[in-house]
């Protein structure tokens, strides 16, 4: 089969055997494969990610001097069913598959380990028990996207944010994008996007964003703070002092306090922000400006080291959660979501290429901001997105 390989940041392509499903798998057909931001920075800095994975127990990485074929964003249609497998995965049925895979004694994350090899190719292996069926006769292009839009709704819901919250979402690429879309879903009443590109600003706008502001010009954050948001220390003092004159005139204010407290009345507004971006700097810059007590949902994935000022974190209170991956049943939730039309996420997708073309994607999609999820169709003969 063909395939495209990397290994010391040079795609190419290349002839593979094509390979065969152990109990429980299933061979696929790839039919859509989308190139994930992961993809680009791993391509040219796998190095900076290993020994963290090394320092996780994970040893299998992919590594920058071993050919390994990326694609982890992937649907394809069933060709052989190994032992074991469900009937429902009938030969010719379209799937999506969480990227994990058993071989060579442990499980290994697909496109990102040379023991797995991805979908940059024209079939790919897939765990029986960890695909799912197309349904409702989605479009595969749509359907290629339940991974990166898993990696949202998993950020989304790690985020606790509720209808009524700000949420301020930072970088709008697809992980941005995608959680706009989710955003939207839920039903929160004001998304504000932010992005120095206005083509991605235009994109966040048609995922649903109802503010969108270059941060060149303005903050991200002024609308959480006309909503009633903290964001000078002294405001807080104000707030603390007033609010103890009036209780301390009624009789039985501790307990007052304790029922405002124990129903979050206490506590000021705070805006949910969503970190999508991935670049040095980015965290620290965000703990400078937000408001205080503000939620940090961490989704872009740093491939470097960074630094941040543990005061500043500390003197605004701020509660930052870091994000990586989804569930299984997130996995399924989304394929669903989209299926069903509870999410919308076609603008997406900006262009397809053959796995001739692949190479000249990771180079458009490195320098334009035009493009936001590039699929690879192993079936085209496009050579550019």
């Amino acid at each position: 089969m063909k395939a495209v390989s990397c290994e010391q940041g040079n795609l190419s392509v290349v002839d593979l055997p094509t390979p065969v499903p152990a109990r429980g798998q299933l061979l696929l057909e790839v039919r859509r494969c989308g190139i994930c931001g992961s993809d680009l920075h791993a391509k040219d800095h796998a190095g900076e990610l290993t020994g963290v994975m090394d320092e996780m127990g994970y040893r299998d990485f992919m590594r920058q001097d071993t050919p390994v074929v990326f694609g982890h964003e992937f649907c394809g249609e069933v060709l052989e069913r190994g032992r074991g497998t469900s009937r429902q995965f009938r030969v010719g049925t379209p799937v999506v598959s969480f990227p994990l895979l058993r071989a060579s004694g442990g499980v290994h994350m697909t496109g990102l380990s040379p023991l797995a090899p991805g979908a940059y190719a024209e079939h790919v292996l897939a765990e029986g028990a960890l695909s799912f069926v197309i349904p409702n006769g989605l479009s595969l292009d749509t359907a290629a996207l339940t991974e990166p839009m898993a990696v949202a709704l998993h950020a989304v819901r790690r985020s606790e944010i509720r209808k009524r919250d700000v949420a301020i979402v930072i970088g709008c690429g697809p992980v941005g994008l995608a959680v706009i879309c989710h955003l939207k879903a839920l039903g929160v009443h004001t998304i504000v996007a932010s992005d120095f590109s206005v083509t991605r600003r235009d994109m966040a706008s048609r995922c649903g964003a109802d503010i969108v502001v270059d941060p060149a010009d303005e903050s991200p954050y002024a609308v959480a703070g006309q909503s009633g948001a903290i964001v000078e220390a002294p405001q807080l003092f104000e707030l603390g002092v007033g609010a103890m004159e009036k209780l301390r005139r009624l009789p039985g204010w501790s307990h007052l306090y304790r029922i405002a407290d124990t129903i979050g009345a206490t506590a000021p507004k705070r805006p949910v922000i969503f970190e999508c971006v991935g670049v040095p700097g980015i965290i620290d810059g965000i703990v400078g400006a937000a408001p205080l007590q503000s939620r940090v949902i961490v989704a872009g994935v740093c491939m470097g080291t960074d630094q941040l000022r543990p005061a500043m974190a500390i003197g605004k209170e701020i509660d930052m959660r870091f994000v990586f991956g989804y569930t299984p049943l997130e996995f399924r939730d989304s394929l669903h979501m989209l299926a069903d039309g509870e999410v919308d996420a076609s603008s997406l997708v900006t262009g397809t290429v053959g796995l001739d073309g692949v190479a000249r994607a990771f180079e458009v999609l490195g320098t334009a901001e035009a493009h936001a999820k590039v699929l690879i169709d192993p079936q085209s003969n496009a050579v550019s997105p």
